[in-house]
């Protein structure tokens, strides 16, 4: 089994990507609104910034609201959640977005 875990910068792909999930037969998942660390960081006064660092750390898009969405599966699934989310977002571009996964030992409540 596997936590497959995908962290959306570009939030307004969520809808997208769970139809893909849907469509690739992926029961289920856990989506939770968060808040990226550049967002905050920019806001900080009290940080030692230097130079250009903090006009690094800013981008053109206000809304610094992330998308995570958690997802256990076996391997067969891993591989298909994985082929659909790429369908919808290009996770190599900038400011998309990551996905990455780790083992899980013990799963119980899927009502398998």
């Amino acid at each position: 089994m596997n936590l497959l875990v995908v962290i959306l910068k570009k939030a307004d792909l969520i809808n997208d990507i769970c139809h893909a999930l849907a469509e690739a037969k992926i029961p289920g998942g856990t989506i939770i609104d968060g808040k990226g660390m550049a967002g905050v960081l920019e806001t900080m006064t009290d940080l030692p910034i230097f130079g250009m660092l903090k006009s690094i750390l800013a981008d053109d898009d206000d809304d610094d609201t992330v998308k995570t969405l958690w997802l256990v599966m076996n391997d067969e699934e891993l591989d298909r959640a994985k082929s659909a989310i790429h369908e919808v977002a290009a996770l190599d571009e900038p400011n998309t977005g990551i996905m990455f996964a780790l083992p899980v030992t013990f799963v119980e409540g899927l009502g398998a």
